[in-house]
């Protein structure tokens, strides 16, 4: 039929629907028109329309609302011709939109009246304002007339567009709206300075402004009004008065919303008084503090009286802020003051402090003068006073005065470097800052001086004395003294002498006996201190000393006779000059003999005896005798530091001159080696000897014409290791050989041990013979290495150790497998693990069929199989695995397997005469080993000729076949064991005629 092109739409409006179709070719004389519901035959508006026309309006429709409207043209002879379209009305939007926060900072609440018409559902979109960001966005019923928003910021604005969805037709109204904010919390309010404060808060977010007002509380106006956007979270007031009460107010906005917020006061920081002075008042023990007052506001001023240098407070006077000094009585007289002045404003001060001031002192009390028995010095002393410090003055009668300045405390003075025997006087005076008190005054004496440098001496002789000193300084008159016997306290001689006698002589005295001379000078009242000296006379030596040996017991006995005079001990003197020992003995003046036993044998001594009187002693002539030597004991024979060196050591118990040490072989008698060492040796290094071998060592001893020998030790010189250690594994077996090379001299034997490496287990230990130059270590573990140390044996030493490390074979898998999993690209190998131990397995997998590359693989220890992918097909693969250690490996027997060759493929089947029936096909991948082609007849089913052709063949022709036969042909590629067939194909021979034709 004619075809109209009719189309709908709407321009806009959601109840009416506009119809336009383009005219026939041919004209038309008419056109009637019938709307109705989509799905209902029922029309609803009907219409017509004259020629030429192409559009008509229906009105009137519901919004949202499905239509079908069907024209119908009528045609010349009097055909007719309808089309049908269906078209939408578009939706209406919601009407009575509203949103509304209900006074919360994180929700708002919408609410509509449903559009008139049909939809399918409403979307919901969210923005916040500031950012144009969507916030929500969702999709809801139709019939769903609210929806609440939560989750929001605090104090912002946020914009709603509310969609009617009918199809993929929406009308949209919109709608803006506030968060009710959130109130700031923690506001707290400081003083930055005295002429600021410092506001802060948290939870400044929530609101879009925030409003500060700052009102001044002693004067009850506002100070300061501040409005700032969202986010500040302080704020500093400046130019404020000092020391004032301010109170902050916050209040937080968001569109029509404005929320009360905290409050805090704080008071800005006093200014400190200036010009604190501190002065002396009218009257006695009074001070009088001064200030100037600062700008600013204040509570009151609290004024502190501070004591001494530490400033320890004493008295506290609060004034009035407008006051500016105060007066201070009944102070100490004599102390240090200082006044600190404090603005108070609220909880806040501003100090300011004067520079000290003094009250007048008193004079000291209780003033002595003392020279304590010293020529050169006076101590002053007196009782405390108040005060900053002390003036001292010391006046002698022919000497300038002396003047001093102590500080307060100090209640003496020691006055140094006095002339002797002098009348000095003293004066002290209290000094208080700029004040002095009158002075109090007294005398005394220093003391004389003693004589110096006295000295008693017996020069010598036997029966005096003689004393000599210095004259004693100016201020002696004479001098005074007395001889005393200083044993007995008895006085012997009294003398006086006048001031230019230096010396005296005292005759007549007892041989050896102590005297003690004491003498002092003289000078006014005074008398010095008593200087004394003190001597003996000196003593006559002991004659007949001897010195007899006696052997039983062991020792050496001396006699003396003792000479006129006194004598405090004898002294006997035991020494010998070859031995450090050495007897000291002190005894009574009435002993004539003593026995010295205990001593060393084999040693020459010497004796003196000495009589001692005092520090003075005479010794008789000197006498000789030697005791006898005894064996040496404890000798010891250890090897020496070199395998060619003994060490011989022994202990001196028998004394004697030197010794003479004998080295003999152990298994002979005869003596190979003589070497004498002093006395006082003990030990002794034989070198070039035969290491590993058994030596007999015997010392004697000599001490004069006596001799006496040791008993015999044994010892051994330590072998030496063996040289060129080698070890190497033993292929057929587990275990090492160890080969050796013999090193010079001689030994018992060896020791081998052998430790795995990695492993807790104690060394396993073997000997050989002496003879013996290698070794086979059995029963180890495959693939696993050792360190094998050996030593040398001599009796009870060991050679230094020779270490090498060395590797068993490991043992090679077992139970190798390559089996194909059905596959044509894949082989898989399996093995049986192999005892012992391994680095890790080397797997190759040799391609046989081509030329490819073999592959190669290597493995952990553990592991026991490997899948080999992306094979070729239809070849020939053989595999081995080997245990690898280090250097050395153990491989398995060698495996084959084929993968599954692929089907030939574009198998055709021709006829080129009336018996022969041809076969092509082309290989898949490399090919295969061979081809299998069956054909059968197909009517029989049977079988009728089976060809085996190589890898390479790609065609085969059948002959002598049955003409106009039709024959099914199969070809299967073989590899190995597996075979793949293609499909059947069918093809008939020629017939006779088509062959001659």
């Amino acid at each position: 039929g004619t075809f109209l092109n009719l189309s709908v739409s709407d321009h806009g409006r959601s109840d009416s629907l506009l119809l336009s179709w383009d005219e026939p070719e041919e004209g038309a004389k008419g056109y009637s028109l019938a709307l109705s519901s989509l799905g209902s035959r029922t029309p609803l508006q009907n219409g017509s329309a004259g020629p030429n026309i192409t559009s008509f309006w229906f009105h009137g429709l519901t919004p949202g609302t499905r239509y079908e409207i069907e024209v119908t043209a009528t045609l010349a002879c009097t055909e007719i011709t309808s089309q049908t379209v269906t078209a939408q009305t578009s939706p209406s939007p919601v009407r009575n939109l509203s949103l509304s926060s209900g006074g919360s900072s994180a929700m708002l609440h919408a609410s509509w009246a449903h559009a008139p018409g049909q939809r399918d559902g409403y979307h919901l979109a969210l923005y916040h304002s500031d950012s144009q960001t969507l916030v929500r966005n969702a999709s809801i019923l139709p019939n769903a007339s609210t929806f609440l928003f939560d989750g929001l910021l605090a104090g912002s604005e946020y914009a709603l567009k509310v969609s009617t969805l009918v199809g993929s037709s929406q009308a949209s109204t919109s709608i803006h709206q506030w968060t009710a904010p959130s109130i700031p919390t923690q506001l707290r309010l400081s003083p930055g300075s005295s002429t600021s404060l410092v506001a802060s808060w948290v939870g400044a977010g929530g609101a879009a402004w925030l409003h500060l007002a700052l009102h001044n509380l002693l004067t009850q106006t506002v100070t300061t009004t501040l409005s700032a956007r969202r986010g500040l979270t302080s704020y500093t007031f400046q130019h404020l008065h000092p020391g004032t009460q301010y109170w902050l107010g916050l209040s937080a906005m968001a569109g029509p919303y404005t929320m009360v917020g905290p409050n805090a006061t704080a008071w800005t920081y006093p200014l400190s008084p200036g010009n604190v002075t501190l002065s002396t008042a009218e009257e006695q023990n009074s001070l009088q503090a001064r200030w100037s007052t600062a700008v600013g506001e204040r509570n009151y001023y609290l004024v502190t009286l501070q004591e001494g240098e530490d400033g320890a407070p004493t008295r506290n006077i609060s004034v009035d802020g407008d006051n500016n000094h105060v007066t201070f009585h009944g102070l100490s007289p004599g102390k240090q003051y200082s006044v600190q002045v404090t603005a108070v404003a609220g909880p806040y001060r501003a100090s300011a402090r004067s520079t000290a001031a003094w009250t007048q002192p008193l004079a000291p009390s209780g003033v002595s003068l003392s020279s304590q028995g010293s020529p050169y010095s006076l101590l002053a002393s007196w009782e405390e006073a108040m005060g900053e410090g002390y003036m001292l003055a010391l006046s002698p009668m022919e000497h300038p005065v002396k003047n001093s300045s102590l500080l307060r405390g100090v209640t003496n003075f020691t006055y140094n470097g006095l002339r002797p025997g002098t009348l000095y006087t003293f004066e002290v005076s209290t000094v208080a800052g700029p004040y002095t008190s009158s002075p109090r005054r007294i005398t005394n004496w220093t003391y004389p001086l003693p004589l110096e440098q006295l000295t008693l001496s017996n020069q010598g002789h036997s029966t005096s004395l003689q004393a000599f000193w210095n004259a004693a300084p100016t201020g002696s008159t004479g001098y005074t003294g007395t001889l005393w016997e200083t044993k007995f306290q008895k006085r012997v001689r009294n003398t006086t002498l006048g001031n230019n006698w230096m010396n005296v002589t005292f005759e007549d005295l007892v041989p050896g006996r102590q005297y003690t001379l004491e003498m002092a000078a003289m000078a006014g009242p005074y008398r010095s201190p008593v200087r004394s000296a003190t001597d003996w006379t000196y003593p006559l030596a002991p004659a007949g000393v001897t010195l007899t040996n006696t052997r039983r017991p062991l020792g050496l006995a001396a006699f003396w006779d003792k000479a006129a005079g006194d004598v405090d001990q004898f002294h006997l003197q035991l020494y010998s000059k070859s031995h450090p020992a050495q007897r000291n003995i002190s005894v009574g003046p009435n002993a004539h003999n003593f026995t010295f036993l205990g001593l060393s044998p084999g040693i020459q001594y010497f004796l003196k005896v000495t009589v001692l009187a005092g520090p003075y002693r005479s010794s008789s002539h000197f006498a000789t005798e030697w005791t006898y030597p005894l064996s040496l004991a404890n000798v010891s024979v250890q090897p020496g530091r070199r395998p060619q060196e003994l060490h011989v050591s022994w202990v001196e118990s028998g004394g004697g001159r030197d010794h003479l040490v004998q080295l003999s072989v152990a298994e002979s008698l005869s003596i190979i080696r003589n070497v004498s060492v002093p006395r006082g040796v003990t030990q002794l290094d034989l070198e070039g000897l035969v290491p590993g071998s058994r030596y007999r060592v015997e010392i004697i001893s000599q001490a004069g014409p006596h001799r006496t020998s040791s008993q015999t030790a044994i010892g051994y010189t330590v072998p030496l290791p063996p040289l060129s250690l080698s070890a190497s594994p033993v292929h057929t077996a587990q275990a090492l050989a160890v080969h050796w090379e013999t090193s010079p001299g001689q030994r018992d034997g060896y020791l081998l041990s052998v430790h795995e490496e990695g492993s807790s287990a104690p060394a396993r230990n073997l000997e050989a013979g002496k003879d013996s130059t290698n070794v086979t270590l059995a029963q180890l573990e495959p693939g696993t290495c050792y360190l094998v140390g050996i030593w040398a044996v001599a009796g009870p030493y060991r050679s230094l150790p020779k270490n090498i490390t060395s590797c068993t074979v490991p043992a090679a898998p077992t139970n190798l497998s390559l089996i194909n999993p059905g596959s044509s690209s894949e082989l898989y190998t399996c093995w049986s693990k192999p005892p012992g131990r391994r680095d890790h397995y080397r797997v190759i997998l040799y391609t046989l069929s081509t030329q490819s590359r073999d592959r190669v693989q290597t493995l952990s220890p553990d592991a026991q199989n490997i899948t080999w992918t992306h094979l070729e097909a239809g070849s020939r693969f053989a595999v081995q695995v080997t245990a690898v250690k280090g250097s050395l490996k153990a491989s398995s027997t060698n495996v084959t397997q084929w993968t599954h060759p692929l089907a030939p493929a574009n198998l055709t089947l021709g006829s080129p005469s009336a018996s022969a029936l041809q076969a092509s096909w082309a290989a898949t991948g490399r090919g295969a080993e061979g081809y299998v082609v069956d054909v059968y007849d197909t009517a029989s089913r049977s079988r009728v000729g089976r060809v085996v052709l190589s890898g390479d063949a790609r065609s085969h022709t059948f002959r002598n076949l049955s003409p106009g036969t039709r024959y099914s042909v199969a070809v299967r590629a073989t590899a190995g064991p597996f075979h793949t067939s293609s499909p059947n194909f069918t093809h008939c021979t020629r017939e006779y005629d088509a062959l001659l034709a």
